[in-house]
Protein backbone atom coordinates (compact mmCIF):
# COMPACT_ATOMS: atom_id res chain seq x y z
CA UNK A 1 0.00 0.00 0.00
CA UNK A 2 1.58 3.32 -1.00
CA UNK A 3 1.19 6.46 1.09
CA UNK A 4 0.30 6.80 4.73
CA UNK A 5 -3.31 6.16 5.60
CA UNK A 6 -5.02 8.77 7.73
CA UNK A 7 -4.62 7.86 11.37
CA UNK A 8 -7.85 7.75 13.35
CA UNK A 9 -7.58 7.51 17.12
CA UNK A 10 -10.46 5.89 18.93
CA UNK A 11 -12.34 7.83 21.61
CA UNK A 12 -10.93 5.44 24.22
CA UNK A 13 -7.36 6.20 23.11
CA UNK A 14 -8.00 9.94 23.20
CA UNK A 15 -9.62 9.68 26.63
CA UNK A 16 -6.69 7.64 27.99
CA UNK A 17 -4.21 10.15 26.58
CA UNK A 18 -6.19 13.04 28.06
CA UNK A 19 -6.27 11.42 31.51
CA UNK A 20 -2.53 10.70 31.37
CA UNK A 21 -1.68 14.24 30.24
CA UNK A 22 -3.93 15.69 32.95
CA UNK A 23 -2.16 13.58 35.57
CA UNK A 24 1.22 14.84 34.32
CA UNK A 25 0.01 18.45 34.39
CA UNK A 26 -1.36 18.14 37.92
CA UNK A 27 1.84 16.46 39.14
CA UNK A 28 4.06 19.20 37.73
CA UNK A 29 1.69 21.88 39.07
CA UNK A 30 1.97 20.39 42.56
CA UNK A 31 5.76 20.35 42.20
CA UNK A 32 5.65 24.00 41.13
CA UNK A 33 3.50 24.98 44.13
CA UNK A 34 5.71 23.05 46.56
CA UNK A 35 8.85 24.78 45.26
CA UNK A 36 7.12 28.15 45.36
CA UNK A 37 5.73 27.58 48.88
CA UNK A 38 9.05 26.35 50.23
CA UNK A 39 10.64 29.76 49.68
CA UNK A 40 8.56 31.69 52.28
CA UNK A 41 8.71 28.70 54.65
CA UNK A 42 12.50 28.78 54.51
CA UNK A 43 12.49 32.53 55.02
CA UNK A 44 10.30 32.30 58.13
CA UNK A 45 11.97 29.27 59.72
CA UNK A 46 15.68 29.65 58.98
CA UNK A 47 17.42 32.78 60.20
CA UNK A 48 20.60 32.11 58.25
CA UNK A 49 18.54 31.99 55.03
CA UNK A 50 18.23 35.79 55.11
CA UNK A 51 21.07 36.80 57.43
CA UNK A 52 24.13 35.00 56.02
CA UNK A 53 25.98 36.34 52.99
CA UNK A 54 27.32 34.69 49.87
CA UNK A 55 29.33 37.30 47.99
CA UNK A 56 27.40 40.08 49.74
CA UNK A 57 23.96 38.59 48.97
CA UNK A 58 21.79 36.37 51.14
CA UNK A 59 20.86 32.86 49.99
CA UNK A 60 17.22 33.96 50.00
CA UNK A 61 17.94 36.82 47.61
CA UNK A 62 20.06 34.66 45.30
CA UNK A 63 17.33 32.03 45.21
CA UNK A 64 14.64 34.61 44.43
CA UNK A 65 16.78 36.45 41.88
CA UNK A 66 18.17 33.47 39.97
CA UNK A 67 17.36 30.08 41.46
CA UNK A 68 13.59 30.15 41.13
CA UNK A 69 13.77 31.09 37.45
CA UNK A 70 16.13 28.20 36.75
CA UNK A 71 13.97 25.74 38.70
CA UNK A 72 10.78 26.93 36.98
CA UNK A 73 12.42 26.65 33.55
CA UNK A 74 13.57 23.10 34.33
CA UNK A 75 10.08 22.14 35.58
CA UNK A 76 8.48 23.64 32.45
CA UNK A 77 10.88 21.93 30.06
CA UNK A 78 10.50 18.59 31.85
CA UNK A 79 6.70 18.82 31.81
CA UNK A 80 6.57 19.79 28.14
CA UNK A 81 9.02 17.07 27.11
CA UNK A 82 7.21 14.36 29.05
CA UNK A 83 3.77 15.47 27.81
CA UNK A 84 4.92 15.56 24.22
CA UNK A 85 6.52 12.14 24.52
CA UNK A 86 3.43 10.61 26.11
CA UNK A 87 1.14 12.13 23.50
CA UNK A 88 3.33 10.89 20.66
CA UNK A 89 3.40 7.36 22.05
CA UNK A 90 -0.30 7.20 22.89
CA UNK A 91 -1.83 8.93 19.86
CA UNK A 92 -1.24 9.07 16.15
CA UNK A 93 0.59 5.82 15.70
CA UNK A 94 -0.53 3.01 13.50
CA UNK A 95 -0.11 -0.51 14.85
CA UNK A 96 2.43 -2.57 12.96
CA UNK A 97 0.62 -5.08 10.78
CA UNK A 98 2.48 -8.38 10.35
CA UNK A 99 1.49 -8.64 6.66
CA UNK A 100 2.78 -5.15 5.84
CA UNK A 101 6.07 -5.80 7.63
CA UNK A 102 6.53 -9.09 5.77
CA UNK A 103 5.94 -7.39 2.38
CA UNK A 104 8.54 -4.71 3.04
CA UNK A 105 11.33 -7.19 3.84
Amino acid sequence: MSGDPEVQDTPAEVDAAFRTLRRIAVTYFILFVVVLASFPVLTMTLGWWTESRLGGLSPAYLTAAVGLYVVFAVIGIAAATLSSSVETRMLGGTPAEPDAVAEET
